[in-house]
């Protein structure tokens, strides 16, 4: 099983995409906030979402699972 992981520390702002979505490299699937600033989080491999594993509005840390693929 493949995953997306945060980029770095920040509070999930938006997800992008949904279980059942595919995605190729360099999609946006989801958004952080992140000292007043938005970063988008791309996926770093092609597949289809299987599993989003934050909610919006979550603080996460740097290198946290975000999404899983298949």
């Amino acid at each position: 099983m493949k995953a997306i992981h945060s980029p770095m520390a920040g509070t999930v702002w938006k997800i992008v995409k949904v279980v059942g979505d595919t995605v190729d490299y360099g999609d946006t699937v989801a958004i952080l906030e992140s000292m007043k600033m938005e970063i988008p989080v791309e996926a770093d491999s092609a597949g289809t979402i299987v599993k989003i594993l934050v909610a919006e509005g979550e603080v996460v840390d740097d290198g946290v699972a975000l999404f899983e693929l298949s």
